[in-house]
């Protein structure tokens, strides 16, 4: 835990989300809250033959959940409900120490500092979570 938790990477992501507004056609919306830090992600999609076509997000939330949110957003188009669901796991495994594991994403790496910071995880993970859920409501 050398490198400090919030730095000019967090920031820059945390600045710069992808897709930063809500869907007007959304096929699906879902909103997560941390109940820890009051952070929150409502998302929306939809979806073409079984994978996330458009999306928009609505990001309330400290850097690292608006970064974590950011890297997502980056790459999950194209992606279908059951990759962002794996993804949703795996980031969750990682942070809670029982995977090692941060290369199914790219980018991720960035927010490896705040393993150490259980109470920061439920942010981190909002953006995966809503997206997941979102993506298998619409994809239903």
């Amino acid at each position: 835990m050398n490198a400090p938790l919030y730095n000019k990477d967090i920031l820059r992501l945390a600045a710069s989300i992808p897709h930063h507004q809500r869907l007007a056609n959304a096929q699906a919306s879902v909103e997560k809250r941390s109940p820890t830090c009051g952070s929150r992600v409502t998302a929306d999609v939809r979806m073409a033959d079984g994978r996330i076509a458009e999306m928009g997000l609505d990001v309330k939330a400290c850097a690292l959940g608006q970064a974590s949110a950011a890297l997502m957003a980056a790459q999950a188009i194209g992606m279908s409900a059951a990759e962002m669901e794996q993804a949703r796991d795996r980031l969750t495994a990682y942070l809670a120490g029982t995977s090692e594991d941060l290369d199914f994403w790219p980018g991720l790496a960035v927010l490896a500092p705040a393993r150490g910071y259980p109470a920061r995880h439920a942010s981190i993970r909002l953006g995966f979570e809503a997206i997941a859920e979102a993506a298998r409501m619409a994809d239903a």
